[in-house]
């Protein structure tokens, strides 16, 4: 194996919307990356998790949650920084349905930009990304967390996180790759640690293959860990996501990681600031990067601690049980929620009721079942 080194950088959520949006149409795209392009230039490999169809299409599907896309006209920000593929496992990029899917395909492919993750079977979805570079071979996979990864008629797929496919996926590729980097879109929204049963699950696939595993989805950023001589990294957060009202907070901050692949990985961690005052992204000043690396280093340091990240789990799961409750709730709205919240609504689903609710989710047998029949709607 050729012995120099290949640099990969990866990011976290890109999403063009709002004042991004509006740079690319007035072709100010130096002003979306401004002093980060530094670190997008002379790579190797730059891969983006594209978290919204770039399409003009007003076709949305049925789901819960907003709705994202952005102008076809902001690939050329893409282009700009260098992205050689864009990951597309996410519970955004079906927002608009086939057309939408299909559109920002012809689109990255118009412009040389390779997909991963998405594809119009099961098969094609998962299809691993295969790169040589400086005769290394580098294989690409990424998944997804469950979340409205189809579009409505069933013609594209992202690829879903399925730990039996996941290991026949990683082996596979470690046959027929030198390295092997898995993409996870997943996670708890808005929470800044890995739940105990993602620790295990990124370690398993460390366990069956992969060299690096990375994720993103929440929003804001995580720690990380070397397991077994591989590094873990938990939480990217946002890459470039303008979000109105959102400034100066964990949503504005986040990393890409940079991978130099020569006998070994290494990496760096580039900690970013983005969407504030001022859209787009941006390295972080001096004073900035020691807040970075002391909240980084802290929450490594919870992730490396099984007892102390069961206990904030278990705290953030407290704190989200109301907003839960209200969702199996049969009437839900924030004006009942509200009422329950202060006693004058009582809980309209009983304790025998909340048992079978129990039941039907935890036991995997009735669990199949009950996603079945609740796909209906999906589809309708």
């Amino acid at each position: 194996m050729n012995n120099e080194t290949v640099k990969i950088l990866i990011t976290g959520d890109f999403c063009p919307i709002n004042r991004v949006e509006e740079l690319s149409k007035q072709g100010e795209i130096k002003s979306i990356f401004n002093d980060f392009i530094e670190e997008l230039k002379g790579n190797d490999l730059n891969i983006v998790d594209l978290e919204c169809p770039l399409t003009n299409s007003e076709t949305t599907r049925p789901k819960t949650g907003p709705y994202q896309k952005a102008h076809p006209i902001t690939i050329n920000a893409l282009k700009y920084a260098d992205v050689s593929a864009v990951t597309m496992s996410n519970n955004h990029i079906m927002d608009y349905d086939s057309k939408g899917v299909q559109e920002t395909l012809n689109l990255c492919s118009a412009n040389g930009i390779e997909t991963i993750g998405i594809g119009k079977s099961g098969d094609e979805a998962s299809k691993i990304y295969s790169v040589n570079i400086k005769g290394k071979k580098i294989g690409v996979l990424t998944y997804a967390d469950n979340e409205f990864l189809t579009t409505s008629e069933g013609i594209y797929s992202a690829n879903p996180l399925d730990t039996v496919k996941c290991y026949y996926d990683i082996k596979e590729a470690k046959e027929s790759h030198h390295y092997v980097i898995v993409i996870i879109h997943g996670g708890n929204e808005f929470y800044n640690l890995p739940s105990p049963r993602t620790k295990k699950l990124f370690r398993y696939m460390v366990d069956v293959g992969a060299d690096v595993v990375l994720s993103h989805h929440t929003h804001v950023f995580s720690g990380y860990e070397q397991y077994n001589g591989k590094p873990i990294f938990y939480g990217l957060g946002n890459f470039v996501y303008d979000w109105p009202g959102k400034v100066n907070s964990d949503w504005n901050r986040g990393y890409a990681v940079r991978l130099e692949i020569s006998d070994n990985i290494d990496y760096k961690i580039i900690p970013l600031k983005q969407g504030n005052e001022q859209p787009g992204v941006f390295k972080l000043s001096q004073d900035e990067k020691v807040i970075f690396s002391r909240d980084i280093e802290m929450l490594s340091k919870i992730i490396s601690d099984d007892i102390e990240l069961e206990k904030r789990f278990q705290e953030y799961c407290e704190s989200v049980f109301p907003m839960y409750d209200a969702f199996i709730e049969p009437y839900f709205g924030k004006y009942i929620m509200a009422l329950q919240k202060r006693g004058f609504l009582p809980k309209l689903l009983s304790r025998k009721k909340r048992l079978f609710h129990l039941n039907l989710s935890r036991c995997e047998s009735h669990r199949e079942v009950l996603l079945r029949m609740l796909h209906k709607y999906e589809c309708k």
